[in-house]
């Protein structure tokens, strides 16, 4: 599996969850309709702002099979699979491609520190547990155990990791995995970063939580960069930024989900313990919406 396989923009998709626990498929249906028609590259569901730290199993199958219903084939579903254990990530891996998404996103949850080897050994497990092709994600802020870019390196060798997924907000990190990995894998941003930037040094694109909520602000962005229009990439980058920096205030699954019940998705809350968006909150990401017309 060659690198090249995705590039654009990969909306991280919530996770609408009734009071019951039970996944709110015609809400979820419609918000990937919606996604798609704006011209979404594809979908990302179970990542950082799906609250997949905080799902059950069958939550989370039941949420995956519900977007690749609602893709239809029409853009990749790449999927997050996440655990402590390499038997568990190989597991839901499996479970992924059974379902049929088009890839899967590698996510380790660590409590115990691990070091590099066993990191290695968990991402290497997943990808050999599946023919699709796998995502690195490696988020610092959040994860005991970060992918170091010697592990990176050597992972980057494997056939089916054709892309990573960085949040460090560090985009020199970014440059120092694009000179280390020589085009084996592609490098994706995350929100944390500014994406223009990202796609001056050669990034392929973004998977992000804003992109639910702006989606054809977002994707206007990629073409642009594309064409090589950084000026005009810049001055569009400016006024999205203030999104990003309301969704730093803020719980990120709450400020997403906040921002789509504005646009009318009955997305609810996160889950418990998390808090739902504060009325400062809410401001903030109204005015953010309202001054990129995604409300």
């Amino acid at each position: 599996m060659a690198q090249g396989t995705f590039h654009g923009v990969f909306p991280y998709l919530v996770s609408p969850i009734d009071a019951g626990g039970r996944v709110k498929d015609a809400v979820l249906t419609r918000l990937c309709e919606d996604l798609i028609a704006a011209g979404v590259h594809g979908l990302t569901p179970l990542g950082s702002t799906g609250e997949f730290a905080y799902l059950t199993w069958a939550q989370r199958r039941r949420i995956v099979e519900v977007v690749v219903a609602a893709a239809k084939g029409r853009v990749p579903v790449i999927a997050g699979v996440a655990s402590t254990t390499i038997a568990d990530a190989q597991m839901q891996a499996r479970e992924m491609q059974g379902i049929g998404c088009d890839g899967v996103l590698a996510i380790l949850e660590a409590y115990f520190p691990v070091p590099d080897d066993g990191v290695q050994d968990y991402f290497r497990a997943i990808a050999d547990a599946v023919t699709l092709p796998v995502v690195l994600y490696t988020n610092p802020n959040f994860q005991r155990s970060d992918l170091s870019l010697p592990v990176i390196d050597r992972l980057s060798r494997v056939d089916n990791i054709v892309a990573i997924k960085d949040a460090s907000s560090n985009t020199g990190r970014l440059l120092s995995i694009l000179n280390r990995v020589e085009g084996r894998i592609d490098v994706f941003a995350a929100s944390a970063h500014i994406p223009a930037a990202v796609m001056l040094i050669g990034g392929k694109g973004w998977m992000a939580g804003p992109a639910c909520v702006a989606p054809r602000q977002s994707v206007a962005l990629y073409e642009i960069c594309k064409a090589g229009d950084w000026a005009k990439a810049m001055a569009l980058q400016r006024e999205m930024w203030k999104l990003n920096e309301a969704f730093a205030r803020h719980n990120l699954a709450a400020a997403i989900k906040g921002g789509l019940e504005m646009q009318g998705y009955d997305v609810g809350a996160p889950l418990a313990p998390q808090p739902p968006l504060s009325a400062q909150g809410r401001e903030d990401v109204r005015a953010a919406l309202t001054r990129i017309g995604a409300l």
